[in-house]
């Protein structure tokens, strides 16, 4: 018997035991889904720049409730993206949909930019770059997916366009190795490649659809492709450091079911794979561990009892399985952000953290926890909340998927791509 079965079970019979008088408050899935659901788009919501005529109207927290005044590109991405499934679970009216992107868009066109790329962390207020951060490449392409989907919507695809246009994705490619770089500061120039598979898929599918500057094949096809199983589960094409997001964020707005590209990959299956990994790895640990086991898996970037970590991972990592970190630091958003791929497990994770960890509050699910340290991350952060919402939606109803799967760009990107479905 699983830990969190024997956990409920007890809740359930001390329920009925004195000096008890009422029984402990037991969520169902569905009702735990539809409140994560709905405080997760609170966060994107509320934590926006609303002020009329502000420089920076639209912008989202990174997080909340630290770094204050700070938005991250990516965040506003999501929160475009989270507009629309507001709209079509009954958060908010299409009135005020269309108002708030309608104002975040004259923001963007307003912003600074470097060949249409963003810095990642700005300034809510003035819009205006902040800690050095760099022009993001990555952080642009979640801000775009959110573009296009909400543009499409709202009916806004003029102004969507025009920022989308503006891209010049062959400026941030690495023309000797056609890889894109992962990052650029000015003055500094470019640093580092995006050498292996991971997030920036939806990179490739952006830049093959752009009509202005467009990559393609190359670029697809430049990224190291290491297949590894973990135990004896389906080898996969893995991310350096192992973490379950890198599997997930591509897929909240791009459906890869049911295709393959001309190598034979079917990449919602290679992330079907990854997140029984991550599973399987959860079991196998889970008596050496206070937190992961079944009902608590998909390691990932996340805050830990140290600070925010970006190598929380799980194998297969890098070339020889050690690039990943593990200290007993779970996030939510690793297991929620693949229902699609895992449902049960998913699920299963989900009644663990709201009824048996009460890691609840004002915008859901807290980022991270430890019980090896005793430790409950304060803050929520804008990505997290994002994966975890658009996953929930797509696997609700494919609330996303409506939108971003028939935007002319999404589909010509995989045309030119070869991303076809296989009968």
């Amino acid at each position: 018997m699983n830990k969190l079965r024997i956990i409920l079970l007890t809740l359930f019979l001390l329920a009925g035991c004195k000096p008890v008088t009422e029984p402990p408050i037991v969520k169902t899935i569905d009702e735990i889904i539809e409140l994560e659901m709905r405080a997760s788009f609170d966060f994107f919501w509320e934590q926006a720049n609303t002020t009329k005529d502000s420089p920076g109207y639209g912008l989202v927290a990174d997080r909340y409730p630290g770094s204050a005044g700070v938005a991250s590109m990516a965040s506003v991405g999501y929160a475009l993206t989270a507009y629309i499934i507001g709209v079509e679970k009954g958060y908010i009216t299409m009135a005020e949909g269309y108002d708030r992107v309608d104002k975040t868009f004259d923001t963007l066109l307003k912003m600074e930019d470097t060949q249409g790329f963003y810095f990642h962390f700005v300034d809510m207020t003035s819009g205006v770059r902040v800690w050095d951060s760099e022009v993001s490449v990555i952080d642009s392409g979640i801000l775009m997916m959110g573009v296009l989907s909400a543009g499409d919507y709202f009916g806004l695809a003029e102004d969507a366009t025009e920022l989308y246009e503006r891209v010049n994705w062959n400026w941030y490619v690495d023309q000797n190795n056609h890889q894109f770089y992962m990052s650029y500061k000015p003055g500094a120039g470019f640093a580092g490649h995006w050498d292996f598979y991971a997030e920036q898929l939806i990179l490739y599918v952006l830049g093959a659809g752009s009509p202005t500057h467009p990559t393609g094949l190359n670029e697809y096809n430049s990224f190291i492709r290491d297949v590894k199983p973990y135990g004896e589960g389906d080898p996969f094409i893995h991310s350096w450091f192992g973490s379950i997001f890198t599997y997930q964020f591509s897929h909240a707005w791009i459906d890869f079911k049911g295709t393959k590209d001309t190598n034979g990959v079917n990449w919602f299956e290679n992330s079907v794979a990854a997140s029984q990994a991550h599973y399987d790895y959860a079991v196998k640990v889970d008596a050496q561990r206070k937190t992961i086991g079944p009902d608590a898996w998909g390691l990932t970037a996340s805050d830990g009892p140290g600070g925010y970590n970006g190598l929380y991972g799980a194998p297969p990592s890098g070339f020889d399985n050690n690039q990943h970190k593990v200290d007993d630091t779970v996030a939510p958003s690793g297991a929620i952000g693949s229902i699609i791929f895992l449902p049960e497990e998913a699920k299963k994770a989900m009644l663990n953290y709201y009824n048996v960890q009460k890691l609840f509050g004002k915008y859901g699910f807290v980022d991270a926890y430890n019980l090896t340290k005793n430790w409950k991350a304060t803050d929520v952060i804008g990505i997290d909340k994002g994966i975890t919402l658009l996953m929930l939606a797509n696997y609700q109803d494919d609330i996303v998927y409506n939108v971003s799967m028939n935007n002319k760009v999404i589909i010509e990107g995989l045309k030119n791509l070869n991303i076809k479905k296989v009968e």
